[in-house]
């Protein structure tokens, strides 16, 4: 039920915005919020279909990166020009400090990208309107680490654990119905492990915001020996433990 609802809810957004558009009598303001409507949830609907597609290479183990050396400054800011419409829409404040100098990482830019705008796109989705999230990125010896936060719902302690779950919800009460499938986070952590990093959750409970933490290790760092041999290992399996967990039921 939960898969036919994140499917069906933008689709109705986008027939409301059709419907609006052919009216003789819309005005100009109309039919521009209109587009704009239609654009934003067939985003929503992409990176959806997106996300499934990503879960059967996981089950399927054919989830394979495809490197190249980049400044991960610039992947932070293109996820945040991915996102802008979420943080526009619900009014938020964004805050982002980046380091003047690059940030040199051998990492696939779509998947890590990915990372960063499920993590942004989760803090827009769980802060009340008008509130305020952050993006930061620095460097900490070896590791790269970027940190996003916001002053949002919060987790409780119990479910601090299981956020990176396949098909986990945060918060599946009426009040935060839009919690989502639970896709997103899992995605995060196998596509940062891939990559030979790790990523936490942290939350002084519930309406006290959250705070995440990703570790990626620097570019100097991904030519040695055990490290490629551990990632080799990891292209294989690592990824696949994600799905075992749980199975959706689409209807």
């Amino acid at each position: 039920m939960l898969i036919s609802h994140e499917l069906r809810s933008p689709l109705a957004a986008i027939r409301y915005a059709a419907v609006l558009l052919d009216r003789p009598s819309a005005g100009v303001v109309a039919r521009h919020k209109a587009r704009m409507c239609i654009e934003r949830q067939v985003a929503q609907m992409t990176r959806l279909l997106d996300d499934f597609l990503e879960v059967a290479r996981i089950g399927s183990g054919r989830l394979h990166l495809k490197r190249e050396r980049l400044d991960l400054r610039d992947l932070v800011r293109h996820a945040i020009e991915t996102v802008e419409s979420n943080l526009d829409e619900r009014k938020h404040r964004l805050t982002v400090a980046l380091p003047d100098a690059p940030v040199w990482l051998y990492a696939e830019p779509g998947r890590l990208e990915r990372v960063l705008v499920n993590l942004l796109v989760n803090a827009a989705k769980f802060t009340d309107v008008g509130g305020a999230v952050g993006v930061s990125l620095r460097q900490e010896n070896d590791q790269a680490v970027v940190r996003v936060w916001d002053c949002g719902i919060g987790i409780v302690p119990d479910m601090l654990p299981h956020v990176f779950d396949l098909f986990m919800q945060a918060d599946p009460t009426a009040q935060h119905s839009e919690a989502g499938l639970g896709i997103g986070l899992a995605l995060v952590r196998s596509f940062v492990e891939l990559h030979g990093g790790r990523v936490s959750a942290a939350s002084a409970g519930l309406g006290k915001g959250s705070e995440f933490t990703v570790h990626l290790p620097l570019e100097k760092n991904l030519m040695k020996p055990d490290f490629m041999q551990d990632e080799r290992k990891k292209q294989r399996t690592v990824v696949r433990t994600q799905c075992v967990a749980g199975e959706a039921e689409i209807t």
